[in-house]
């Protein structure tokens, strides 16, 4: 996510800001609905940023959501698994 962010403000000013913003409304939604979106593998589900081409990949436990990674798209898709 740092290095996603560092990428972005080096792109234009303000837009690190942008991505973290995107990041944080992200993980709110996830937070209120963690099964609106669909399992990938096993238990691990991945809600898309809107804006910006990362996916959050998370998994959603009784006591806690625990974000497992937080991935560009044009990444291997099967890499978070290694996370």
């Amino acid at each position: 996510m740092l290095e996603a962010f560092r990428w972005y403000e080096k792109q234009e000013s303000g837009l690190g800001d942008m991505f973290r913003a995107e990041l944080r409304v992200t993980i709110e939604r996830i937070s209120e609905r963690p099964l609106a979106y669909r399992v990938l593998h096993r238990d691990t589900r991945r809600a898309r940023l809107r804006r910006f081409p990362f996916g959050v990949f998370y998994r959603d436990y009784p006591e806690a959501v625990v974000v497992v990674a937080v991935m560009h798209s044009s990444r291997h898709s099967k890499r978070w698994k290694q996370r």
